[in-house]
């Protein structure tokens, strides 16, 4: 039996592997936990506060999270992994000035994950970055947004037009105007205040769609299937 425990940029990355992830790896005698990364702490309150990755936050603060958890179970059985979007990584993050020089996009994610687990420094962990960020995952098949959004039906076509020029959802980029999240809150606005249903769609669409459909996803989901081989 393999524990694994997975540190997420925000609620809706936490959501999904509670909601899709927890069940699915369960069957491979892989037993998940998520927790967001911490963003703060109240020493004077002993409170600390988690979700909501600043994209402007030190990558120390991050590393700090994971290492911590390294440190507070230190199992062999035991695995850990991220789940983080590509789009707006810190600038200090390891490897991304070198990364810069890379134009294919998925050598580009390899070289940051390996960086990262440099970084780390441990065996048991398999980090995991998204391309380009979590709603990349809904565009593997935008159908599913009317179980959230009803009589959305022309802003959703719009949104399968989209999934369907680019072939592959995760080469749909990180542009500031152009990113997933972007796209759907602009074709549906009330998603910019519902974020965390994307977890609900993403459960929808279901995790062997998602493989067939996503490579990078697909690769880090094989990769957690076999831990216990």
């Amino acid at each position: 039996m393999i524990r694994l425990h997975i540190t997420t940029e925000g609620q809706t990355e936490e959501k999904f592997v509670n909601l899709c992830l927890k069940d699915h790896l369960a069957a491979f005698q892989v037993f998940c936990d998520a927790r967001c990364v911490l963003t703060s702490k109240d020493t004077r309150l002993h409170r600390s506060y988690r979700g909501g990755f600043c994209r402007t936050q030190a990558y120390q603060t991050v590393r700090k999270d994971i290492t911590n958890w390294l440190i507070e179970d230190k199992s062999k059985q035991c695995r850990f992994s991220t789940m983080f979007d590509f789009y707006g990584l810190p600038q200090d993050f390891p490897g991304y000035t070198e990364s810069q020089r890379i134009t294919d996009v998925y050598q580009k994610i390899s070289f940051l994950e390996k960086s990262f687990q440099d970084d780390i420094g441990d065996s048991r962990f398999i980090p995991y970055i998204q391309l380009h960020e979590f709603e990349t995952l809904i565009f593997a098949n935008p159908q599913e947004l009317d179980w959230e959004y009803l009589e959305h039906d022309n802003a959703i076509e719009e949104l399968k037009r989209v999934a369907n020029s680019y072939g592959n959802p995760e080469l749909i980029n990180d542009g500031f105007e152009t990113s997933p999240s972007k796209r759907i809150i602009d074709a549906i606005p009330e998603h910019a205040h519902n974020k965390t249903s994307g977890a609900l769609i993403v459960q929808k669409i279901g995790i062997q769609l998602l493989k067939r459909n996503c490579q990078h996803f697909c690769a880090w989901l094989q990769c957690l299937e076999a831990l216990n081989e």
